[in-house]
């Protein structure tokens, strides 16, 4: 056999039955309800149901089987709750291949508990993992922001600060030093935002180290260890799994 040298350009065939590719996933965005472990999975491959490929199939038949594995799983929600609010964010830089827009994920939890989690598309490119990050922050602010009005009106009181964990150093210090936002013009009203909750201590951000981050996984597709190791933290578990 002659062995040949170049350059081989191919594409994924497309699937020849569409429909059944776009039923599968929507089944599987309603079971995302309950399940923050298939966040990330579902907004992948939720973008492709107009012209899904074969490649796209074969990922999805991925998702079906870690769902056989674990049936029965969704979140607990424990009742020695404190009652105060925490948000994850984390960002994915430039994560999109097709559109180069950085991935945002947050999870918020009311005591140890998730109760909020989202893994979404960026709507402009940013052009630094600090702008990705900070525009991550301002989202998850947000959130936190109506769970604490929720919480209002159901008559709990959150007087301290909501804690916000970050794995990005120099957005930490965007938040924290006013300074910093001569440099982030292009930022500047994520910057004011959220510069402005942490100077009325309506939030107080805080340094995780990359590996705890709990955000990770609804940004990035992570390894079997890696990925079971943030599931199990974030208060997923199987209530009629042998004890």
């Amino acid at each position: 056999m002659v062995q040949q040298h170049g350059l081989a350009l191919s594409q994924s065939p497309l699937l020849e039955n569409p429909e059944q590719y776009r039923r599968l996933v929507g089944k599987l965005i309603y079971l995302a309800a309950t399940r923050p472990d298939l966040a990330y999975a579902v907004h992948i491959l939720s973008q492709f149901m107009q012209h899904p490929r074969h490649d796209h199939w074969i990922a999805l038949m991925c998702v079906i089987r870690y769902l056989k594995g674990t049936p029965g799983q969704g979140v607990f929600l424990k009742s020695d709750c404190d009652l105060r609010l925490h948000g994850w964010c984390d960002s994915d830089y430039a994560g999109c291949p097709l559109t180069r827009r950085s991935l945002s994920g947050w999870l918020m939890q009311l005591g140890s508990s998730p109760i909020s989690w989202q893994t979404k598309k960026q709507d402009v490119v940013s052009r630094s993992s600090a702008e990705a990050e900070y525009r991550c922050m301002a989202m998850a602010l947000c959130e936190l922001k109506g769970l604490r009005q929720l919480l209002m009106e159901l008559g709990v009181k959150h007087d301290r600060p909501m804690s916000l964990h970050c794995d990005n150093q120099a957005a930490l210090y965007i938040a924290a030093n006013p300074v910093f936002h001569e440099r982030t013009k292009h930022v500047e009203i994520d910057c004011h935002y959220v510069r402005d909750a942490v100077h009325d201590r309506l939030i107080a951000t805080k340094k995780v180290d990359t590996k705890e981050q709990l955000a990770d996984i609804f940004t990035k597709a992570l390894g079997c260890r890696e990925f079971e190791k943030f599931r199990d933290k974030l208060g997923i578990c199987n209530p009629h799994a042998p004890a």
